[in-house]
């Protein structure tokens, strides 16, 4: 299946003052948001994708066209030659779309049709968050259903606290976001070709298209309390940076199937799942 990536957003929530990058080339470790994203669906074999560009195009272009394998891949150097032990992107095949500076999520997708129309499902993602979600699963679920669009649901991240109050102020209950039974989009999403029927020019991908086939029953959701992390904020961004660096990273999922992963950052890992699971 193919991969969109909207990539052309301003993301001025993510802007620190210092830097232009659009929000996807943020880095986590040595790589940009982006690459996790990519990584992580070339993980599962789908390694053609299709980047929507727009805001730091050439940012983009520019890391993907001067890609060094030795940031994330053990080498040899032996006289002045670099011997690669391993690649990440040598069988990916990747499609840099220019889709407009203020183009809407849904307009971005309209300009790319031609690259995935003749697709039976394809991917779509902001690529701005992580997961450890079984992509498999998810693919499969769709496949059985009917519907143009699925979307992968996660529990709300708000802690803020909900309470039950009744005329009089009386506190009934109080109970965390994340025990009531609402979930909010997480961001991964695939589509079948039909859903261009459904966008109209400059509109919205969620709001104009996927709500209304929503209430016609076009619409599905894959539930993961697993593993999902956005990042929308310079907070959230280096929260992934401080997991990454203290060994926890969940989401890359193609260390923790290695044989030879650290025992101590698997154990990490699996008590950071485990305390997502719980909220």
């Amino acid at each position: 299946m193919k991969v969109v990536l909207f990539c052309g957003g301003y993301g001025m929530r993510m802007r620190d003052g210092a830097s232009d990058l659009p929000k996807p080339m943020h880095p986590v470790g040595p790589r940009p948001l982006i690459w996790h994203v990519m990584r992580y669906y070339a993980h599962f074999g789908h390694k053609d994708f299709v980047l929507c560009l727009g805001y730091g195009a050439h940012h983009i272009k520019n890391y993907f066209l001067n890609y060094d394998e030795t940031e994330s891949n053990d080498f040899v150097l032996h006289q002045g030659e670099v011997e690669l032990m391993g690649s990440d992107i040598s069988d990916w095949n990747i499609t840099f779309v220019h889709t407009g500076l203020d183009s809407p999520i849904g307009e971005r997708l309209r300009r790319v049709r031609s690259l995935v129309q003749d697709e039976e499902m394809f991917h779509a993602n902001y690529a701005d968050v992580l997961t450890d979600a079984p992509l498999d699963a998810m693919v499969e679920q769709f496949a059985g259903t009917d519907a143009v669009g699925q979307l992968m649901a996660v529990p709300p991240q708000s802690a803020f606290h909900c309470v039950d109050v009744d005329e009089n102020g009386k506190l009934d209950s109080i109970t965390t976001l994340q025990e009531m039974p609402i979930w909010e989009n997480g961001g991964y999403l695939m589509f079948r070709p039909e859903i261009f029927d459904f966008l109209e020019k400059d509109c919205d991908l969620i709001a104009d298209a996927a709500a209304p086939l929503a209430r016609k029953g076009r619409m599905s959701a894959y539930r993961h309390r697993g593993f999902w992390q956005p990042a929308d904020t310079v907070k959230e961004r280096n929260a992934l940076e401080a997991a990454y660096q203290s060994g926890a990273r969940p989401w890359m999922l193609w260390e923790s199937h290695g044989t030879d992963r650290d025992p101590l950052q698997a154990a990490i890992a699996e008590m950071q799942r485990a305390s997502h699971q719980r909220d």
